[in-house]
C-alpha cells in the first residue's frame, strides 16, 4: 500500500504472528515492521548479490514518513554505486564495540590479564618482576585505557629511567611492555603495540666484583633479624639468583639442611637445581626457622611457607631495603646479582674448576653448552659441596679477619 501516517497508525500485527512487514508503494524498499506488542519501526530493504539486506531506520513515532523515504533513497543510491550499507553499518557497530571494549581495558587491567592468562605458565620470578616493573614505570597510566599509552609516552618513560642511571631496568621494562601488548594483540584485546617501534638500547654487561673488604662490610651490615638481611647473606654464600633465594620455601630444604633444591618452575633456565648448603648457610636456615616458629606460636597459625617471609608471602621489598643497606654499609654501586659474580670469582681464586662453578650457578652456557651439555650429564654433586663449603669457610675467614696468604684457601686440584 501507499503508506500515509494514518495508515501506519492503523496497521496491526495479524493474529498468531510475532510481527509483520508492510511495504510502501511510493518508495521502493521502504517498509514498516509492526510487532505483536504494537511497536512500529521503519526499515530499508534492498537486494545485493541475490540476497536481501535490511537496515532498521528507527521508530515510526520518532521519524517522519518523509524522513524515512529520504533515508531509503540515500541507501538505494549507495547500493547503486556498489556499496553494501548494511555490511558497512555492521562493521561500524563492530568497530565501535571494539573501541568501547578497548577503552574499558585499562593498563592495570591489561597487566592483570597478561599475568593471569599468560605469565601463570612462566617462571614465577619473571612474572613478578615483569608486572612489578610495568606497574611501577607506568603507575600514572594504570587507571587509563591501555590504548592511551602511545609510543611517545613509552619512549619518554623509558628514557627517564635510563637517564636515572638504570639503563638495564629501562631495557627490561621495554621488553616486558612489548611482550604484554604483543600478547594482548594475539588475543584480539588490542590492535596496536606502543612498544613495537621503540629501540631498546644494548646494555653493557656488568663486571662488578665486590672486594673482600666490601663483602665483610656488607655481611656486618646485615647482622640482626630481618628477611632481607638473611637473603643477602644466603646470596653471598650460595651465589643463587635474588628471586630464587627470596622465594625459597621450607619444602625445598632437606630435612637435615644439607641441600636446597630449586624446582624447575622457579629456576631461570627451567632446570631443577640442587644447592649444597654450607654450615654458615645452614645457620641462616636454622635462624629463619626459629623466627618462623616464634611467629607461628604468636599468631596460632601454621608454620609459614617461605623461609624468608615478607608481609604477605615471599619477601619483595628489595628497593627500600637495598637503599637502607647501602646507607648502613657505605658500599656503593653494587647489586645483589653482583654477589653471583663475586662468588664465581672467589671460587676461581680458591682453585675450583670452571665446570663446578657453572654447575653451582646453574648455568647452561659456557662449558655446559652445546654438544658438551647434551652428553655431559655429571652433576658435580661432591665437587659442588666441597666448593661451597670452602667458600663458606672463606667468607667466615674474611668476616672474622683471619689472615690467609693471598686470601686463598688451598684446595685439592680438580675440585
Amino acid at each position: 500500500m501507499k503508506l500515509t501516517q494514518r495508515r501506519i497508525d492503523d496497521i496491526e500485527c495479524p493474529a498468531g504472528k510475532k510481527d509483520a512487514l508492510v511495504f510502501d508503494d511510493e518508495q521502493r524498499g521502504l517498509g514498516v515492521r509492526v510487532t505483536k506488542g504494537g511497536g512500529k519501526t521503519y526499515l530499508a530493504q534492498y537486494t545485493l548479490a541475490g540476497s536481501k539486506r535490511r537496515i532498521p531506520l528507527g521508530s515510526c513515532s520518532a521519524i517522519s514518513l518523509a524522513a524515512a523515504r529520504e533515508a531509503v533513497q540515500a541507501i538505494l543510491g549507495d547500493v547503486a554505486k556498489g556499496r553494501d550499507p548494511a555490511a558497512e553499518r555492521k562493521q561500524t557497530a563492530r568497530e565501535a564495540k571494539e573501541k568501547a571494549e578497548a577503552d574499558a581495558l585499562t593498563l592495570g587491567a591489561l597487566i592483570d590479564k597478561w599475568e593471569a592468562g599468560h605469565l601463570a605458565d612462566r617462571r614465577p620470578g619473571y612474572a613478578i618482576e615483569a608486572t612489578r616493573a610495568l606497574r611501577f614505570a607506568f603507575k600514572k597510566h594504570l587507571t587509563k585505557p591501555a590504548t592511551d599509552l602511545t609510543p611517545k609516552v613509552v619512549r619518554s618513560t623509558l628514557n627517564a629511567i635510563a637517564d636515572d642511571g638504570k639503563k638495564a631496568t629501562a631495557r627490561l621494562t621495554g621488553a616486558y611492555g612489548r611482550a604484554c601488548y604483543g600478547w594482548a594483540i594475539s588475543k584480539d584485546l588490542l590492535a596496536e603495540n606502543p612498544f613495537a617501534g621503540i629501540k631498546l638500547g644494548a646494555v653493557a654487561s656488568r663486571e662488578r666484583v665486590l672486594s673482600d673488604n666490601e663483602l665483610k662490610t656488607i655481611w656486618v651490615a646485615t647482622t640482626g633479624p630481618g628477611a632481607y638481611n638473611a637473603i643477602v647473606r644466603m646470596s653471598i654464600l650460595t651465589g643463587q639468583r635474588r628471586e630464587e633465594v627470596a622465594g625459597m620455601t621450607w619444602d625445598e630444604i632437606a630435612s637435615d639442611l644439607s641441600t636446597w633444591t630449586i624446582p624447575a618452575n622457579r629456576a631461570k633456565n627451567g632446570l631443577a637445581h640442587i644447592v649444597p648448603l654450607s654450615l654458615p648457610a645452614q645457620a641462616i636456615i636454622k635462624s629463619a626457622h626459629r623466627m618462623s616458629s616464634d611467629d607461628a606460636n604468636e599468631s596460632d597459625d601454621n608454620e609459614r611457607e617461605f623461609v624468608f617471609q615478607g608481609r604477605a608471602g615471599a619477601f619483595n621489598g628489595f628497593s627500600k631495603a637495598k637503599i637502607a643497606l647501602d646507607k648502613d654499609s657505605g658500599v656503593k654501586d653494587w647489586r645483589l646479582h653482583d654477589l653471583r659474580r663475586t662468588m664465581a670469582t672467589g671460587l676461581q681464586r680458591l682453585g675450583v674448576r670452571l665446570e663446578v662453578t657453572e654447575a653451582i650457578l646453574n648455568h647452561v652456557s659456557g662449558s655446559r653448552a652445546g654438544i658438551v651439555g647434551i652428553y655431559q650429564r655429571h652433576e658435580w654433586a661432591d665437587e659442588k659441596r666441597a666448593a661451597l663449603n670452602a667458600w663458606g669457610d672463606h667468607v667466615e675467614a674474611i668476616v672474622e679477619g683471619r689472615e690467609r696468604q693471598d686470601n686463598v684457601t688451598p684446595m685439592r686440584r680438580g675440585i
